[in-house]
């Protein structure tokens, strides 16, 4: 059963999104739990945020390293499934999936099947080299005609733009601002700015450059801190969080009721960015559709 939350006015949301890291799934290197454990202790991790203060929560199955680049199997897709089903009828707030690594399209075919609300895609625009290995293709045209194709087009695409973990050395003529409007052109829902890998802050230069290049949500996804919180939503609509409210500040440790506190309440004192892209923002994280 959802537990309801308050909806929220515009002015108190912050589009803060507070990170599940699922634990490694079968199959995979590390994966050791059950299916049924996955479940119980991704859904502990989406109630200390909901119950912390975040607007939102991302649930990402990252503890399956190493990844593959593409060919994610059916035992992958089935565990997240359950997963963000669990997620889902826990806590009443926005969710979103990624599946690593490139599964896009698989995540929004999770998010469809069980509700949610966006995915996070990487490789969305242009070709890039990730630590799995070379990404040749841009997702864009395949992931949102299969979008389409399976009626899921209330499922948010937020495209990362020179995304992290990767190499652009191939696109290294094309700086951040020009990838943001091809993500736009391609018709993506939101941008994601990132640093270098995870926990690594985001170039402040790189975020001012993408909010003045696209009308779209542009949303930090790395390395925010209480101490940053405030000054990169004077620009981003939304900041994606997962190390810094984590114990001991790292990401693979369960989260810190104490530091995701901490988070929020920092966030809280931030003035909110009046950009092109906030009301789609408000619009998802003020309360969410009783039935789709």
């Amino acid at each position: 059963m959802v537990e309801s939350t308050q909806v929220r006015t515009h002015a108190e949301i912050r589009g803060i999104i507070g990170m599940v890291h699922v634990g490694a799934l079968p199959g995979t290197p590390r994966g050791h739990l059950s299916p049924q454990a996955l479940v119980a202790h991704a859904v502990r991790e989406a109630r200390t945020l909901r119950d912390a203060g975040f607007d939102a929560v991302l649930i990402e199955n990252m503890h399956d390293r190493p990844y593959l680049g593409g060919g994610i199997g059916a035992e992958i897709v089935a565990c997240m499934s359950a997963v963000c089903a669990a997620v889902r009828a826990a806590v009443d707030c926005p969710i979103g999936v990624q599946i690593l690594g490139g599964g896009s399209r698989e995540a929004v075919a999770v998010a469809h099947a069980t509700g949610l609300d966006f995915v996070r895609a990487e490789g969305f625009v242009f070709a890039h080299v990730a630590d799995e290995g070379l990404m040749t293709e841009a997702a864009a045209g395949p992931l949102l005609r299969f979008r389409k194709s399976i009626g899921a087009d209330r499922v948010k695409v937020f495209a990362d733009i020179k995304k992290k973990h990767a190499a652009h050395a191939i696109t290294a003529d094309i700086d951040i601002a020009a990838c943001a409007r091809a993500a736009e052109f391609f018709l993506a829902d939101g941008v994601i700015v990132t640093g270098t890998e995870t926990g690594a802050a985001v170039d402040e230069a790189e975020l001012n450059a993408v909010r003045a290049a696209s009308t779209l949500p542009v949303l930090t996804g790395s390395g925010a801190t209480p101490q940053s919180v405030a000054r990169l939503l004077s620009n981003a609509d939304a900041v994606i969080v997962g190390s810094y409210v984590k114990e001991g500040g790292r990401w693979e440790h369960d989260v810190c009721p104490k530091r995701a506190a901490e988070f929020v309440n920092a966030a809280r004192g931030a003035r909110r960015v009046e950009a092109p892209g906030m009301e789609a923002v408000r619009a998802m994280f003020s309360g969410r559709p009783t039935s789709t």
